[in-house]
């Protein structure tokens, strides 16, 4: 205290502000004192901040572990870990039980069923009077010794025999019957007339194998289940010790942890973490620190790497450690650097330097080192992936689009060069371009040749190899896999397939190979090789998998091209073999015909002369919907059912509606077969002409109008009233007939498209000779399908037609002939008023 003019006030003297200081630091000397001497394992006495009691080990431990703490991180999510796998493993446990109980319980009732089944008199009994009074206690009996839920016996409709519970005997079973019906037993878990169950059904053969009963057996499953109920106890018993002991082990690892760790949170021991490892070994960038003088201080792994540095670079000047004169000043002068270029022996360095004082630290810089050589060469493997993928990309989009196998072939070829190969060629089996099944043997026909020039000494195309077998195109044909021939001057295999032709290769500059099987599935078809010469590295291993990639989608749209020749072919043929190839000897009409496809070559158009009795002569022309196979062989069908209808001397109409009928139940058939195309929209025009009478009755059933060419000349289409096409199950009705006096000839066309039923265009077989020009519409009657329609042919002319185009034809053309044998009119023709 002092006192100055009578006041007093309490004032800290600087003396006595330096004896609080000095306390305060010999508190703090003593504590750091007996944490250094304490042992290493003991945990810190940490004091309140209140300044009360130090806490207890227990209360420092519950607080290390309540999550803040490393230990208590880790205690927790070891916890939780062991706590998802016990889970787990009950869970599975459980899974696995109820599944073999189930299966055991499919096993027991297809055993039982079966056994049931075989078991004498049961067959018989099913053929007895009343097989409900000889099974039932059979059934049950069984039921009861087995310990199954139900046996039932039921015939081949699926109708009860037998059934635990009588009011369900005689009623529909439930299940799937198909597989026992087809003589197969089967297991299937359903919800039956007991509930969900599992159930077996086996079939009851007679001794010709005839299925005449079948058999179910089941359990339902909440007897299943109970199998599984009573060991639930048990497994959750020893989950909850496990999980228990599970726990306790977790809690003595994490104190331990805690003791090892002394109680760091994880904030410090991150940072403790980047300062001294992470930045030093973890990061992809040399990381060097420069002390003031010019002394190297660190220098992490990465750093060495690049530098070539020596052991013992940490300490010594930098102008010292032997790097280039360029880098040293750079890294001695300590000056601020933003990504300036060093070559460095054989690499390319970008360093950036910063000074350490500027934000207070100690003098001196860092600089970071960044090897841009690998990022160069990065880059261009990225580039050289995204070019691939682009080839295969526009692999995709220009291979197949043809369904020629030479046109994919080439397509092949002239996408791999000049991208992927400087040479490509592409041989097949003779049989692929035939469109046959690819046989064994090695004798292959060069299909495609592409190359940066034209003058290269590989075999043309069209030249036929033989292949040597220890050439790399015939053990990969034979072995079904590429082969990689980097050098070819050191292949000795691929030499003996030609010594003469291999040395001008070689001597030509082409110097790796790769040979790749064409291969659709199990079908090996060819080999596509490809050939480098301009670039001096040789093909490698990666460049080995995109020509695989690149040559299996070729091969796929080969095979694709090969199935449409061969179905193209056989369809060709089958359409030649059944038109007509020479005309049937008659004296009424002098026909001309003419078939020519345009485009799909193939198709269901047809027609015929059919001499009729009484000098009569019936002309066919008709068309299927479709191209291809099915539309050539349906058209044979309708052909050779036209061909018998005439045989009995109907009229057009009624022969039409026959046709209509015909197609109808071909339709039906095909549809519950297979459900395959169907026949309806097929159209057809049948004209009989009588040269007694002089009268010609036309008949169409959606099928274009015939044309008339009249004395002098002129063109006339008969308004034939246009029938609606055939399958569509409108029977025919009888309409007045007209005609009219004077023609000459007339043709009857096919365009290369009809209508289907549906009112849709479909493309039909492409003949050639336009029809004549007409009318723009057609009169049709919707609910007559099939019109007749009389003419009188007047004297008779050559008929005529136009040149050829794609996409029509005009089958048939006539002209009256003389009669040699008279005969009354047809009573289904009136001859015309002398005003028509």
């Amino acid at each position: 205290m002092v006192r100055l003019s009578g006041r007093s006030w309490a004032q800290p003297t600087p003396s006595l502000k330096g004896l609080r200081a000095r306390r305060r630091r010999r508190s703090a000397h003593r504590a750091h004192e007996r944490a250094r001497q304490a042992p290493r394992g003991q945990l810190h006495q940490h004091t309140p901040p209140h300044g009360g009691p130090p806490r207890t080990p227990a209360a420092r431990l519950r607080s290390a572990l309540s999550g803040r703490s490393v230990a208590g991180q880790v205690f927790v999510l070891q916890v939780v870990i062991v706590l998802l796998l016990v889970v787990a493993a009950v869970v599975a446990l459980v899974l696995q039980v109820r599944h073999d109980t189930t299966q055991e319980a499919r096993n027991r009732s297809l055993a039982v069923a079966e056994t049931f089944a075989n078991a004498p008199g049961t067959r018989a009994a099913l053929s007895s009077p009343d097989p409900t009074a000889v099974l039932q206690p059979r059934a049950e009996a069984a039921r009861t010794a087995s310990e199954v839920d139900f046996i039932v016996v039921m015939n081949t409709d699926g109708i009860r025999y037998t059934h635990p519970k009588p009011d369900r005997i005689g009623k529909q079973f439930v299940g799937d019957t198909g597989p026992a019906l087809a003589g197969r037993s089967t297991t299937e878990e359903i919800t039956g007339t007991l509930g969900p169950l599992v159930q077996a059904v086996v079939p009851v053969k007679a001794p010709d194998g005839k299925v005449v009963g079948l058999v179910s057996a089941g359990i339902t499953t909440a007897n299943v289940g109970g199998a599984a109920n009573h060991q639930l106890p048990i497994l959750l018993a020893a989950a909850a010790v496990a999980l228990v002991l599970a726990t306790a082990g977790t809690a003595l690892v994490s104190r331990r942890l805690l003791r090892q760790t002394r109680g760091l949170g994880p904030y410090e021991m991150t940072r403790m973490y980047e300062h001294h490892d992470a930045v030093l070994h973890a990061v992809r960038e040399g990381v060097i620190i420069v002390s003031g003088d010019g002394r190297l201080l660190l220098a992490n792994d990465e750093a060495q790497r690049l530098l070539d540095l020596p052991g013992d670079a940490e300490g010594k000047h930098v102008l010292k450690l032997g790097l280039d004169a360029g880098t040293a000043d750079l890294l001695a002068s300590g000056r601020v650097a933003t990504d300036e270029v060093h070559l460095v022996g054989d690499r390319l360095l970008a360093i950036n330097q910063r000074t350490t004082d500027s934000q207070g630290g100690p003098p001196g810089s860092v600089a970071t080192l960044r090897d841009s050589t690998e990022l160069r060469a990065l880059s261009g493997r990225a580039e050289e992936a995204r070019e691939r993928l682009n080839l295969l990309y526009d692999a995709g989009v220009g291979i197949g689009t043809s369904l020629d196998v030479t046109r994919t072939a080439e397509a092949l070829a002239e996408v791999a060069v000049p991208r992927f190969a400087d040479f490509a060629t592409v041989d097949l089996l003779d049989g692929v371009l035939s469109g046959d099944e690819p046989d064994a043997g090695t004798e292959l026909r060069r299909t495609a040749l592409s190359g940066v020039r034209k003058d290269a000494p590989l075999y043309p195309v069209g030249e036929r190899i033989r292949l040597v077998d220890t050439s790399p195109q015939h053990r990969s044909l034979v072995g079904g896999r590429a082969i990689l021939e980097p050098d070819l001057k050191k292949a000795s295999g691929w030499h003996a397939q030609d010594l003469e032709r291999s040395a001008q290769v070689v001597d030509y500059g082409i110097h790796s190979l790769i040979a790749v099987p064409l291969r659709a599935g199990t079908l090996v078809m060819g080999v596509a090789c490809f050939w480098r010469s301009q670039e001096p590295e040789p093909f490698d291993a990666e460049e080995l998998a995109l020509a695989e990639e690149l040559v299996a989608r070729a091969a796929v749209s080969i095979d694709n091209a090969r199935r449409y020749t061969r179905e193209h072919t056989m369809a060709v043929t089958l359409q030649r073999s059944l038109l007509p190839r020479n005309l049937p000897e008659q004296s009424a009409l002098d026909v001309a015909y003419r078939y020519l496809p345009a485009q799909a070559g193939v198709g269901g158009d047809w027609f015929d002369v059919l001499p009729l009795s009484g000098t009569r002569v019936a002309l066919v022309v008709g068309d299927v919907v479709g191209h291809g196979l099915h539309a050539a062989a349906t058209m044979g069908r309708l052909r050779t059912a036209v061909h018998n209808f005439s045989a009995l001397d109907l009229p057009p109409d009624e022969l039409l509606g026959l046709l209509d009928e015909l197609v109808g139940r071909v339709d039906q058939d095909e549809a519950t077969q297979d459900g395959s195309a169907t026949v309806t929209g097929a159209t057809c025009l049948y004209a009989i002409y009588d040269p007694v009478s002089r009268i010609c009755t036309v008949a169409r059933a959606g099928h274009p109008m015939p044309a008339v060419v009249r004395p002098d000349g002129s063109v006339e289409f008969p308004d034939v009233p246009a029938g609606p096409p055939l399958g569509l199950g409108v029977f025919p009705s009888r309409r007045p007939n007209s005609s009219w006096r004077k023609a000459a000839s007339w043709s009857s066309t096919r365009t290369g498209s009809s209508k289907t039923g549906n009112g849709t265009s479909t493309s039909g077989s492409n003949c050639c000779a336009p029809p004549c020009p007409g009318p723009t519409g057609h009169r049709t009657t919707p609910a007559r399908p099939f019109s007749t329609r009389c003419f009188r042919p007047g004297r008779a002319t050559t008929s005529r037609s136009s040149s050829p185009a794609p996409g029509h034809c005009a089958p048939i053309g006539s002209r009256t002939g003389r009669c040699r044998r008279s005969r009354p009119p047809s009573p289904r023709c009136a001859p015309p008023s002398p005003g028509s």
